[in-house]
């Protein structure tokens, strides 16, 4: 009889299946069953002195957490060395850069960041005494030039947020790591299946576990997964500021990541029909889409990527805001709200002009993202021309 395979020989979509679930601890039920825990007792004195157990407290861990985070760290892949679970996306970003970073310290971060991100590093990191440098995303290794004695990490984010340019990440890792820097990406639009952050010199990989890993736009949650340098001081921080995530949300975190590849898959192939759609539509100028061929980092997708994901963004020729917001509002299979990644299709209107500070977000006309969800493309396309026809008769009007 055949020994059973270990994480590291089997495929990703094995390991989303396989991941962190030992049915045998559980009297042979498939899924990990939900603990709602605070105190743990031990059987001893002895034993609760020494702090012997497994398990120590609710907010310590679970078999409940500890199922998540080894599958997690199993999709990661062998360089990961732990997994923190989060109460959200925002939560995970801003408990990574605490947890290489002090007072006095220099960070450098992408212009085209998460704009939560860009929130918590100009509030409260400047306020801790970090001082935050915004660079411009296509600098590849000339982020050299950036660098400062105290610069202790690198912000990534590929693509972009909103704007989906494309970083050349093993170029800026490398020189991070020559001048002593770590790397931190949030990774949440490619999650670990479509890029995997590790092998492209990535330190901190940060998703909002609120998008593709619940994938039905009902929990919010975020996770952080560390190399073996950066894991000992994430787990520090990560208990030291009494941070977890509710068991609940974990449980529905644990259950939207064993559809992840099927879900993807689909997101992926029904996005590219749609932005391949617009890219025909005389009221488009151009689509932010980096698996398309002409998305100028589209060559860097190619390079590192194994995939996409829903989320893209579209930009009309000019148009008044009346005809833009007519679009919108005729659209009914296409919600108008933030997040992204559940089954639902969302667009939202977005301006970076306003923030973007080492670069200029100057597109030539009104900008859209959009999630494509789980839906019929066919129908999503009629919905689309009926709010393009929307936008014709406001304009006319």
């Amino acid at each position: 009889m055949s020994k059973p395979k270990q994480p590291g020989d089997l495929k990703l979509d094995t390991l989303l299946v396989t991941g962190g679930r030992t049915p045998s601890d559980y009297f042979g039920f498939v899924n990990p069953p939900v603990y709602h825990a605070s105190t743990l007792l031990y059987p001893s004195a002895e034993d609760m002195v020494a702090h012997r157990g497994r398990y120590r407290y609710g907010r310590r861990g679970t078999p409940t957490s500890e199922a998540l985070e080894n599958a997690l760290r199993e999709l990661e892949g062998p360089q990961c060395a732990g997994v923190s679970l989060l109460p959200s996306g925002a939560a995970a970003v801003s408990t990574a850069l605490l947890s290489v970073l002090s007072a006095g310290d220099h960070l450098l971060v992408t212009d085209s960041v998460y704009r939560p991100t860009r929130i918590f590093a100009d509030t409260v990191l400047k306020r801790y005494g970090v001082e935050t440098t915004y660079y411009d995303p296509l600098i590849g290794a000339d982020i050299a030039t950036l660098f400062k004695p105290n610069t202790r990490a690198v912000f990534v984010e590929a693509p972009g947020s909103q704007t989906f340019e494309m970083q050349d990440i093993p170029a800026i890792a490398a020189v991070a790591h020559d001048k002593g820097a770590v790397v931190l990406m949030d990774n949440t639009w490619a999650t670990p299946l479509y890029f995997r952050a590790f092998d492209h010199g990535v330190d901190l990989s940060i998703q909002a576990g609120t998008k593709y890993i619940g994938g039905h736009s009902d929990i919010m949650f975020g996770t952080v997964s560390a190399n073996a340098a950066t894991w000992p001081q994430l787990s520090e921080t990560v208990g030291n500021y009494g941070l977890c995530a509710g068991p609940d949300d974990i449980y529905l975190a644990q259950r939207g990541l064993r559809t992840l590849s099927v879900r993807l898959e689909r997101h992926q192939r029904s996005a590219l029909e749609i932005a391949r759609w617009f890219e025909q539509r005389p009221e488009v100028q151009s689509v932010l889409h980096p698996a398309l061929p002409s998305h100028p980092g589209h060559a860097i997708w190619a390079r590192d990527f194994s995939g996409a994901s829903g989320l893209f963004s579209v930009v009309l020729k000019p148009v008044s805001e009346a005809a833009l917001y007519a679009f919108c509002d005729a659209l009914s299979l296409f919600g108008m709200g933030f997040s992204w990644g559940g089954y639902e299709s969302l667009v939202i209107i977005f301006d970076c002009k306003e923030y973007r500070t080492a670069t200029k977000w100057e597109p030539g006309g009104p900008a859209l993202r959009f999630h494509i969800g789980l839906e019929d493309t066919r129908d999503l396309i009629v919905d689309l021309e009926g709010g393009l026809a929307a936008l014709h008769e406001a304009a006319r009007g």
